[in-house]
């Protein structure tokens, strides 16, 4: 089962943004701006997280708090969003820029809330980017 890893293709980006609509809109118009930064990202998935608005079996709801959080490691770290193919389909993934680290936020939270863990997204923010660029830094030689 060989991966293709490509950049977004338009209908990629237009579905990232969907996504990324269904975290927005619980985003008060006075949030907005702090929403605007990594670390504003992180507080709402949190606080959504704590409120319990999203039930277990909300797969999608929560897939795209994930890519909120793609999102954030993007804002934060300089990952970039592409496309990665394979046998089971086309899924949006990040990579560690000149790297071949990827990482698949779609489903980070999903995967947890479903299986009954407390997510600590900033945890996991934190976590996910110190795994990856540490396998990066590996990578690169560096």
């Amino acid at each position: 089962m060989e991966q293709t890893v490509s950049p977004l293709s338009v209908k990629d980006s237009e579905r990232l943004e969907v996504q990324r609509s269904v975290v927005i809109n619980f985003v008060s118009e006075g949030s907005l701006e702090q929403y605007r930064t990594a670390a504003g990202k992180l507080g709402t998935l949190r606080a959504l997280l704590e409120a319990g608005v999203f039930e277990a079996d909300q797969t999608y709801e929560l897939q795209c708090m994930g890519i909120v959080l793609g999102d954030a490691l993007v804002q934060q770290h300089g990952f970039e969003w592409v496309a990665v193919e394979d046998d089971f389909g086309r899924d949006p993934a990040l990579r560690v820029e000149r790297t071949s680290v990827l990482l698949f936020p779609l489903t980070m939270i999903s995967k947890r809330v479903e299986r009954g863990e407390i997510v600590d997204v900033f945890d996991l923010f934190n976590g996910t980017a110190e795994i990856a660029l540490k396998r990066a830094t590996d990578e690169l030689g560096n």
